[in-house]
């Protein structure tokens, strides 16, 4: 199927990005030796991307507003449409030189999410979707799969790190859905387990406390392969609260009743 005119814009700001952390990211190794060093250079990188991804947007879509993971809010002229960006999901996969990080951008018009992409730039796969026009893997229409048992499923999270709160409840969380089903895996980046999510690599993800940025793609990209998408109290407030959980219609019971979401 061929790409529309706005995945093209987005499409084209994401490779372009993505070409720089794929610079940036084969001199992490040369780093590891500092403690402060590769900290500043990942800082950098991360900056040098959005800053790429913020040009090539504002010039293919003037006006059009932004929430950057970097610069925050940036208002446009343009009320309907916002941007939302992070230029590097994964950063610490990127600092240790783990291929697992990407580039993500949504398109939310009035307050809808309406188009996702999810790049990473080491496997160049690039996950697109527009409402109502389905989920594309490097352009190649994606599913979710159709498991219908918990015990068949590999299950994706993220844990929270030192730092954060919510430890306690992460470990009754992840306890409840090991002893339910295949596996549980962790690689880092909430906007690829998304995107996996979406070509049935995962067959569902729930995560806490996280940020617009790093679900607003993968949402569309999800909700377009035919998953079902929620917060953690089975609304659609995931932006709001940072609380997100998906699969295939088909877990979803079974699912948020291991997870006892209300």
């Amino acid at each position: 199927m061929p790409s529309s005119a706005l995945i093209n814009v987005m499409t084209k700001a994401a490779r372009k990005a993505g070409r720089s952390l794929v610079r940036d990211f084969g001199e992490v190794e040369k780093l590891q030796v500092s403690i402060k060093g590769p900290s500043n250079f990942v800082t950098r990188a991360d900056m040098r991307a959005e800053q790429i991804i913020f040009e090539e947007l504002s010039k293919a879509r003037e006006g059009y507003g932004f929430l950057l993971e970097e610069g925050g809010v940036v208002e446009g002229t343009d009320k309907s449409h916002r941007w939302i960006v992070d230029p590097l999901d994964g950063t610490t996969n990127f600092l240790h030189g783990l291929p697992m990080f990407a580039v993500s951008i949504a398109l939310e018009r009035d307050g809808k999410l309406v188009a996702g992409l999810i790049y990473n730039p080491v496997l160049d796969e690039i996950f697109t979707a527009e409402s109502g026009k389905g989920a594309f893997l490097n352009d190649q229409r994606i599913r979710v799969a159709a498991r219908r048992n918990l015990a068949d499923c590999i299950m994706a999270t993220g844990i929270p790190h030192r730092g954060r709160s919510g430890h306690d409840l992460f470990l009754k969380e992840v306890e409840a859905i090991m002893n339910e089903t295949a596996g549980v895996r962790r690689y880092g980046s909430a906007a690829l387990d998304l995107a996996w999510v979406a070509a049935g690599r995962f067959d569902g993800f729930w995560e806490r406390g996280i940020q617009a940025w790093d679900m607003a793609a993968g949402i569309v990209i999800a909700r377009e392969a035919g998953a079902i998408v929620s917060d953690m109290d089975g609304r659609d407030k995931m932006l709001e609260t940072g609380n997100i959980m998906t699969c295939n219609p088909h877990l979803r019971r079974s699912f948020e009743k291991v997870l006892n979401v209300r």
